[in-house]
């Protein structure tokens, strides 16, 4: 009998879970169809395989809290809108062992590994059973790229095709990469897979959305439609390097593929917190040498492609003439030096609709969103400035606007007291309007005390990268001087009576900026000086061009 949602507890599961329930619903994990159980995920850590002896490289888990799971009873797994997706139908609940999953199966204890980091945010616990799937994790992007296993190996056996090379990407593809797909094609002699990853994949990396543009603009106009098919692979990486090589082979097996491109340190997640990469450069076409056979499948190595500028031709780093000139432009450069700067990337790196895809997408700094964030003390010239650099920042053709600390208690944040956990919702909701206002292209000016460093912290990561703090460092003996309204006298007198009213600077903390952007002393600078300091950073973050510039 089908369980039903009432009364039974429910996970709502992370952007992690919702890959993996997908993958486990339509086959792409095959042989798994649940979530592992202890012996076959003590086993895949330990020894890349699962409790049968079937070669597995990577965990794929449910993790739970263990007070909110009842072995023998139904969980329901929904996604973050309540979405009811799927029952696991609990068998068993354990302890999982945290060092020897990120020693086995990453490689490393190290943080900055993104699965480990990922890992140290987990309660501990994992639960496994039999896997009711109600729907599979519904999308409304590019849904015609969206093939299961099942129909992907229908679309190869209607093109005829007996071998098909998978592509695995997660970035833009450029012409070194179009060369490179074209020539594994033709190297097996059979039909091309270009499968990128929409799921999890490297912080940092360019949104799908945007990838996917770039991805169907190419396939469609630089690609034999009877040669190159393109789908989409709703896949959480693991950025495990070598096990993470055979996991995307194994996916591309249960997709109908024959080979996989396997390149230079494929799926790594660049250095350690040493500066030192995580994996040997070629340690993922080592364990796909190994193990395809056992696995089914055929490596094609991946090889730097080159752009020969005197003969107009990509060719293999290894099959470079002697003597001959390259060029190459790596994907730092092209974020960089290209796209922050509004530079065109040239036709002979990259197609020109992909250029463009990118560049509408990435604008220069000058044309992307900005927060500018003050922060100081009470008195200390933070609205003063904020309001000047506003008609400075109109004459370089931006139009900001301003949050200031007394009309956001106003509106935004109308009933909060001044507890430390009322102000850091009140700071926590200015970050958060903030944030998306310059993730949509505006610029604001934030002119709050925020006294904490960990909420302007949180603040500056809402911001998504584009967030300058400006620390307006007033001694307190000037702020108190410029208090018309007499909080300062009358916070002291309330300390020197015994009540005390938490105000900041007197009888609670002000924890200063360790790194800001602009650092401010108004009572040595006058408000102009202050602004023209500000405008002088943002002209070197390159967030305003120099006049004449447009």
């Amino acid at each position: 009998m089908r369980a039903t949602a009432k009364d039974y507890p429910s996970l709502t599961l992370d952007e992690r879970g919702l890959c993996d329930l997908e993958l486990l619903a339509t086959g792409g994990f095959s042989p798994l169809t649940t979530f592992m159980g202890k012996a076959d995920y003590d086993r895949v850590v330990a020894e890349m395989r699962l409790a049968d002896g079937t070669l597995w490289p990577l965990p794929v888990t449910l993790p739970v809290d263990p007070s909110q799971v009842v072995e023998g009873k139904p969980l329901a797994l929904r996604d973050v809108y309540g979405n009811l997706l799927a029952f696991l139908h609990v068998e068993e609940v354990f302890a999982c062992d945290k060092e020897a999953e990120a020693k086995g199966a990453y490689g490393t204890t190290d943080a900055k590994h993104p699965s480990v980091a990922y890992l140290a945010k987990l309660p501990g616990h994992y639960a496994s059973g039999k896997l009711e799937v109600i729907r599979v994790p519904p999308h409304y992007d590019f849904v015609e790229l969206r093939q299961t296993p099942a129909e992907l190996r229908k679309v190869f056996a209607e093109k005829g095709w007996s071998k098909v090379v998978a592509f695995q990407t997660r970035n833009p593809l450029h012409r070194a990469h179009e060369e490179l797909t074209k020539r594994a094609a033709a190297q097996v002699g059979g039909g091309l897979l270009i499968h990128p990853v929409v799921g999890v994949t490297k912080p940092g990396d360019v949104d799908h959305f945007t990838r996917v543009r770039c991805y169907r603009a190419l396939v469609d106009d630089y690609y034999d439609p009877n040669t190159a098919v393109l789908s989409l692979l709703p896949l959480a990486m693991r950025m495990a390097g070598p096990r993470e090589a055979l996991f995307h082979a194994i996916i591309r097996r249960n997709f109908g593929c024959t080979h996989l491109i396997v390149g230079r340190d494929h799926a790594g997640p660049g250095n350690d917190s040493s500066g030192k990469p995580f994996y040997g450069p070629y340690d993922a076409q080592e364990y796909m040498q190994k193990y395809g056979d056992e696995i089914g499948m055929g490596m094609v190595d991946f090889k730097l492609m080159v752009y020969l500028p005197d003969e107009d031709r990509y060719c293999a780093v290894d099959e470079v003439p002697q003597g001959a000139r390259t060029a190459n432009i790596s994907g730092t450069q092209v974020r960089d030096d290209y796209l922050a700067k509004g530079i065109p990337l040239p036709e002979w790196f990259s197609r020109p609709e992909v250029a463009e895809i990118l560049r509408e997408t990435n604008p220069p700094k000058f044309a992307q969103g900005l927060t500018i964030w003050f922060t100081g003390l009470s008195g200390s010239g933070k609205s003063t400035i904020a309001h000047a650099l506003t008609e400075r920042l109109a004459e370089y053709g931006r139009n900001a606007s301003m949050l200031d600390g007394d009309e956001i208690r106003t509106h935004l944040s109308k009933g909060l007291g001044f507890s430390k956990e009322d102000r850091d919702t009140n700071i926590r909701r200015v970050g958060y309007v903030a944030g998306l206002v310059a993730k949509h292209g505006g610029t604001i000016l934030c002119s709050v005390i925020s006294p904490y460093r960990s909420t302007r912290d949180e603040a500056r990561a809402m911001s998504q990268g584009n967030f300058v703090e400006v620390f307006c460092d007033t001694p307190i003996e000037v702020c108190e001087q410029r208090d018309v309204k007499g909080l300062y006298a009358k916070a002291r007198n309330a300390v020197a009576e015994g009540k005390g009213m938490g105000f900041t600077g007197v009888d609670d903390p002000y924890e200063a900026p360790l790194n800001p952007e602009v650092t401010l002393d108004t009572s040595k600078l006058s408000v102009s000086e202050c602004a023209d300091r500000i405008i002088d950073k943002l002209l070197e973050l390159g967030y305003i061009q120099p006049h004449g510039h447009r």
